[in-house]
């Protein structure tokens, strides 16, 4: 497989053994050409001491005898210009001491051949290993067989790593095709594994966003049409017979509709940003009375200083104030107070309240609280504007039933912000 992580991290492996190997190989031969060197020096001061250059003819020759019978061997005795001194067993030719001992092709026994102090050279062809040293394997047949057993021994391990990783790339390019749902298998405990799992967090996260972008895009446009569908049929009336209360209705709506699409804004925004800057000293008491006084609603409570951004806490208190207004009823208050550090921001209404089982629901974004019909309106982006941008300043926010009825959303500020 071309570019294949299993191909790339097995022949990395294999060239590595390949180094070790050549490595050792050439250690190997050098300590065995210099344990060769001490081996020949004592051999041939072992013959030396044999064979010394005061012994007689007959000595030497008993010598030679008996160095034959032990080690099965032919010897024969040269001068230097190559001439027999003595010879025991089969005729020798001369050999110059500087070649090296081994077999001859189409034989079993090995020469020797070496010089004596005294200039006489003696040749050997023995059958036994005495002179050349204890027998060795070769080692790099040793090497070859190690790496061959290593390779067969890291196929499956390598082929295992490397098999995870391509099961989660597959499972990427399929994610990434469009099959947001998908779900990569978490194998192991190591760091493959890791990747595994925040891939999947990452997918989760993302078809959670996407998910709710579709439905946001499907629920705007859906609100969209209501206002723009009166916007239409005032807008024909009125061009037919103008009159006051058609223009107010045509303005009514745009109005509608340029909230609707500035709270559309607003939502992706936010969700784009992640975070806010909470870089302003807001006074929450001042900035509600101002809501107050814009739609008649009454302020209470004490001053209380809370860091975050102004324009967003301004716009988290006016869709508290208008909700209130338009889905419960007067009169309407705002107050603020300070419970053990946390700040509160409570705002209460008269209507009916809402359910125990949507008090969640309602800050979803268009979301239709039951009972109400299509022409009252759905709750818009309103309370998840409040929502999110109350997360965004570290608060939290919850609904609840006032025991005088109606209905009451709280905004609580942990005391770090006070």
């Amino acid at each position: 497989m071309r570019n294949s992580l299993f191909l790339k991290v097995y022949l990395t492996l294999l060239a590595s053994l390949v180094v070790v190997a050549l490595a050792s190989a050439v250690f190997v031969r050098l300590s065995h050409d210099e344990e060769d060197r001490g081996w020949g020096t004592r051999r041939d001061a072992f013959i030396a001491a044999m064979l010394p250059a005061d012994a007689g003819m007959e000595e030497t020759q008993t010598v030679l005898a008996r160095l034959s019978e032990a080690f099965d061997a032919d010897i024969t005795i040269f001068t230097t210009d190559g001439s027999v001194i003595a010879s025991v067993g089969a005729p020798l030719s001369f050999a110059a001491p500087d070649d090296k001992p081994g077999f001859r092709r189409g034989e079993h026994r090995r020469h020797l051949s070496t010089r004596l102090p005294d200039g006489r050279v003696v040749v050997a062809r023995l059958g036994g290993d005495f002179f050349f040293g204890p027998p060795r394997a070769n080692p790099l047949v040793w090497l070859v067989l190690i790496a061959v057993v290593t390779g067969l021994v890291a196929w499956p391990v390598v082929r295992h790593l490397t098999g995870r990783l391509e099961r989660l790339r597959r499972g990427v390019e399929q994610w990434g095709g469009g099959d947001l749902a998908l779900r990569v298998p978490v194998e192991g405990g190591d760091e493959v594994a890791a990747v595994a799992a925040s891939f999947n967090r990452a997918a989760e996260r993302i078809e959670s966003l996407v998910a709710a972008h579709r439905s946001l895009l499907a629920n705007a446009s859906h609100e969209l049409r209501s206002p723009l569908a009166r916007l239409r049929m005032a807008s024909e009336l009125h061009e037919a017979e103008p009159s006051e209360t058609r223009r107010r209705e045509i303005l009514r709506n745009l109005s509608e509709l340029d909230e609707l699409v500035e709270e559309i804004l607003l939502a992706s925004r936010l969700d784009h940003a992640g975070t806010v800057e909470l870089a302003d000293e807001v006074d929450l008491l001042a900035l509600a009375a101002e809501e107050g006084a814009r739609h008649g609603v009454e302020v209470t409570g004490e001053a209380a200083m809370v860091k975050g951004d102004a324009r967003l806490l301004g716009r988290l208190v006016r869709n508290l104030v208008q909700n209130a207004l338009r889905h419960g009823a007067p009169p309407v208050s705002v107050k603020i107070s300070r419970h053990g550090g946390a700040i509160e921001l409570a705002v209460r209404d008269h209507g009916p309240g809402i359910a125990e089982a949507e008090r969640e629901r309602v800050f979803e974004p268009f979301y239709r609280p039951s009972g109400r019909s299509e022409q009252a309106g759905g709750w818009g982006l309103g309370l998840a504007l409040v929502r999110q941008i109350a997360e965004r300043h570290g608060a939290s926010v919850r609904q609840e039933t006032s025991a005088g009825g109606g209905a009451r959303f709280i905004v609580t500020f942990p005391a770090k912000h006070g």
